[in-house]
């Protein structure tokens, strides 16, 4: 991005940014329902779950409530934009000599700012109710690019919905498939506890190589190559993602 479009979306950054400070509530309410869930499998499911030796069970669980927390924070993306689009500010824009691209770059960073506080709260909860890791720092830096690339390729796919909604709802309602999709995976029980048809779409799934890798990062052990089907699969949908979320925009623009 050239200085011009970086002055923009850093100054656009800060608005949406003020927006958060003002209703702190939106990173709470985003935290609130994956703390619960770690509360309620914790303390009430966790005796029963049989993780075939993996640990402790809130180390064991802890990737998949964090997946939870963003993909639950995705959806305000989609309604602060969507709100935006409604409000007619993307038309005073286009009437002022700003870029057109910083628009949604400072949603997007905006994005990333509240998830990553938001996943902040619900590890710090964690750690309070008995997390453990024996995590490297070289494993804590890859665990948290991947959380990164995890909340970019999905703000992505909200700033797409949030460009498409007719509704507040159909701009918020999309992420309610992302947030159900970590209950299908390894992120909960492992997956040769599921059905077969359950268990083959729980294995190939993206989470499931996601959830796989940030536990073994945790845990400080090898990885393996599910790091390498992580990366594939966030890097390639954030690769459409974003280019189907810049199509849309340019066509709402005309």
């Amino acid at each position: 991005m050239s200085g011009h479009v970086l002055g923009d979306t850093r100054v656009l950054t800060g608005r949406s940014l003020r927006h958060i400070l003002r209703s702190p509530d939106t990173i709470i309410t985003t935290a609130i329902t994956p703390i619960a869930l770690l509360m309620l499998f914790v303390w009430v499911f966790g005796g029963a779950i049989d993780t075939g030796g993996a640990g402790s069970y809130i180390d064991y669980m802890l990737p998949g409530i964090l997946l939870i927390t963003i993909a639950s924070g995705i959806s305000y993306t989609s309604y602060r934009l969507f709100l935006d689009m409604q409000g007619g500010i993307f038309e005073r824009f286009q009437s002022m000599p700003i870029a057109r691209s910083s628009v949604l770059w400072a949603h997007v960073l905006t994005s990333a700012v509240a998830n990553i506080l938001s996943v902040a709260i619900v590890t710090a909860v964690a750690f309070a109710m008995g997390f453990r890791t024996g995590a490297s720092f070289g494993a804590w830096l890859a665990a948290a690019g991947i959380l990164l690339l995890f909340i970019l390729a999905l703000t992505w796919l909200a700033i797409i919905a949030g460009l498409s909604a007719k509704t507040v709802d159909g701009a918020s309602a999309f992420s309610y498939p992302l947030i159900f999709l970590p209950f299908v995976s390894s992120a909960f029980v492992p997956t040769a506890s599921m059905p077969a048809p359950v268990a083959w779409f729980a294995e190939h799934q993206p989470v499931t190589s996601i959830v796989d890798t940030l536990r073994s990062l945790f845990a400080g052990h090898p990885v393996g190559g599910d790091i390498w089907i992580a990366l594939a699969w966030l890097v390639g949908i954030l690769v459409v993602a974003y280019g189907a979320a810049v199509v849309v925009y340019r066509r709402r623009l005309r």
